[in-house]
This record gives structure tokens, C-alpha cells and sequence, in this order.
């Protein structure tokens, strides 16, 4: 993405690159994404459109379609193009990773954690997708699971507070209060609200 004092600089030369080449699925895609960046969400998304309509395998552009989906509150849209785009290119980790947010949102428990598992094994640096993992394992009582997808996440990116909140409920599960009290403190530290039960549960209230 080119920087913001640029933007008209770089959606002009877009435009004029769909002029010459309106089949170029690329060029709509970036337009789109500047769009995006302006916060002009219809016309990105038409764009977008035109990006798959033109090149059905930009995984990218599904998966724009399908933030875009999201941001409306539509959960089924947005797993519906996510889902094409893994269909597109079966080892694109940030789709599976919005599959498998979707249907956490949607309290699929175990789907969720098929959809996650695959995002981290083909991006193993995928902060989010280990911490909603991690969430995932909770919700089903798999604790171990759950502190390795949480440590793992915090390896990636120590100061990540969600990571160390989950890692904290797990912990606290497992018996491990030492364990447990250290990672609710980096979580406050980091500004992050967690439930007063826990803290209570902790001794930290």
C-alpha cells in the first residue's frame, strides 16, 4: 500500500491502468485495496468484484470481499468468500484463519479448530490464528493444546495481551497458579481487561 499523501497519486494510475487493461484482475485489486485504505467501501468492493471476475485465483481479492462481508455483520458472506478463497489457493493461511474466526463467532467450536490449525500449519507466524487456537482448546477443555497455541503466540509476539490472558485462564485450569498469576500480570500490564473472576480466582483482586 503506498503511502497516504500518495494515495490519489496511486488510485489515478490504477484507474488509468483499467482504462488500458479493464481485464487486468490485479489492477483492479489494488485499486481496490486503496479504496479500501479512503474508507470508499462500495466502490472497493465493486472493484474487488472485478478482481475475481477477471482472475478467479487472486485469493486476496475473496478475502477483501469477505472483510468487507464482515464489517457489515454478515458472518455467512464472509465465510462464504473466505471458503472461495482457500478453494483458490488451498494453502492461503489468512483465509483459513477468517474461517475459523467465523465460526467461533458463531460458536462451532470444532470447526473452528480444523479451520485454525490449518491457517498455522501453513503460516507458522500467525499470531492471531495461534490465539484464537488457543481460545478454540479452551472453550473445549483441551488446556495443553490450548497453552501451546498460547506460548507460541507470545513467541511470535511477546507483548500480545490476548495471548497472555488465554494463557493465563489456561494455566489457572491446569493447577498452575505461579504460572497463571505471571501471564494475568503481563496482560494487565499491557492494558488488557480481564475478567474479575479471574483476577479474584488468582488473588490479584
Amino acid at each position: 500500500m503506498p503511502v497516504a499523501n500518495n494515495v490519489d497519486e496511486f488510485i489515478a494510475k490504477q484507474r488509468a491502468a483499467i482504462a488500458s487493461n479493464p481485464e487486468c484482475g490485479t489492477s483492479h485489486y489494488n485499486l481496490g485495496v486503496a479504496l479500501l485504505g479512503k474508507k470508499q467501501y462500495r466502490e472497493a468492493e465493486k472493484h474487488f468484484l472485478e478482481a475475481v471476475e477477471c482472475s478467479p485465483g487472486l485469493a486476496e481479492a475473496y478475502v477483501q470481499l469477505g472483510g468487507l462481508c464482515l464489517r457489515r455483520g454478515d458472518l455467512e458472506g464472509c465465510l462464504d468468500w473466505n471458503k472461495r478463497a482457500v478453494k483458490a489457493r488451498p494453502g492461503f493461511s489468512e483465509g483459513w484463519g477468517n474461517i475459523g474466526f467465523v465460526h467461533m463467532q458463531r460458536g462451532e467450536v470444532d470447526e473452528a479448530i480444523k479451520a485454525l490449525k490449518r491457517a498455522t500449519v501453513f503460516n507458522f507466524r500467525f499470531i492471531q490464528a495461534f490465539t484464537t487456537l488457543a481460545s478454540a482448546y479452551l472453550l473445549k477443555g483441551m488446556i495443553e493444546e490450548s497453552i501451546e497455541a498460547g506460548l507460541k503466540a507470545i513467541k511470535l509476539e511477546p507483548k500480545f495481551a490476548v495471548a497472555h490472558n488465554n494463557l493465563a485462564i489456561a494455566y489457572l485450569e491446569k493447577g498452575d497458579l505461579e504460572q497463571a498469576r505471571q501471564h494475568a500480570k503481563a496482560a494487565l500490564d499491557l492494558g488488557y481487561e480481564i475478567a474479575p473472576q479471574i483476577l479474584k480466582d488468582l488473588g490479584l483482586q
